[in-house]
């Protein structure tokens, strides 16, 4: 039977010596840890999210041999931009330059076995602590039409099987319930889990995971996870399917 699980922020290296540990002991050699806790848990039929900030790289050349990592672990692996994507520029060039199983989206759907996955990169919203400089504001505004379209494209997949969103940011924060985002979300009848990463350290604690209002919210930056893929559980995804 296929699982579902996800994993992000892997932060490899993009061919630069760049020494995660900087960021806390937790972070020595962690590339190797994800490896032999993907190798140990993930099987060739099951599909993997990764949720942005997947290599330091500023071009796509120096990103391809992450990405060649990446593909010989098993499973299907599903990914997603994050804030640190530079060299991900253009969308046709990445997806030519992915291994085989692996695909990309940018705020677009695909299909597997149990559900729609859509994907899009997010960003932070305003509130009335954090109202967002102009700069940013332009930039939550047009990832807000980003997950719009994401989600309409997911739609449209025919089939009206339930849909997972993939963001790089969190839609919400534990102390946040409603925001732009969760009310796009909240507005597809469909929408049934989201994987998101973005949030380290101590920030992950801050990020929400649980159920609320139908979707349930699964934070997955893999220092939070242990460096472990973490199992989506999907019956309650394919609970939906007529």
């Amino acid at each position: 039977m296929t699982r579902l699980f996800a994993i992000g922020d892997l932060h490899m290296s993009g061919g630069d010596d760049k020494p995660m540990d900087v960021f806390g002991p937790q972070w020595d050699r962690h590339f190797l840890r994800i490896r032999e806790a993907w190798e140990e848990t993930v099987a060739p039929e099951d599909v993997v999210l990764i949720p942005g900030d997947i290599s330091w790289a500023m071009q796509l050349k120096q990103a391809i041999p992450d990405l060649q990592e990446i593909g010989k672990l098993p499973g299907r692996k599903i990914l997603c931009k994050g804030n640190h994507e530079y060299w991900w520029s253009s969308l046709s060039r990445v997806r030519a330059a992915l291994p085989e199983g692996m695909e990309a989206l940018q705020f677009d759907a695909t299909e597997t076995e149990f559900c729609v996955i859509c994907g899009t990169r997010g960003w932070n919203y305003p509130t009335a602590r954090n109202p967002l400089e102009e700069k940013d504001q332009k930039i939550f505004r047009r990832e807000l039409q980003r997950l719009e379209m994401a989600l309409d494209r997911a739609e449209k997949i025919p089939g009206g099987k339930p849909i997972l969103v993939m963001m790089h940011f969190p839609p919400r924060m534990a102390d946040d319930p409603d925001t732009p985002f969760t009310r796009l979300l909240e507005a597809s009848e469909r929408v049934r889990a989201v994987v998101y990463g973005h949030l380290h350290g101590a920030a992950f604690a801050g990020g929400f995971a649980g159920a609320c209002r139908g979707i349930d919210y699964y934070p997955v930056s893999c220092d939070g996870i242990g460096f472990r893929p973490r199992e989506i559980p999907w019956p309650r995804l394919e609970s939906l399917i007529s």
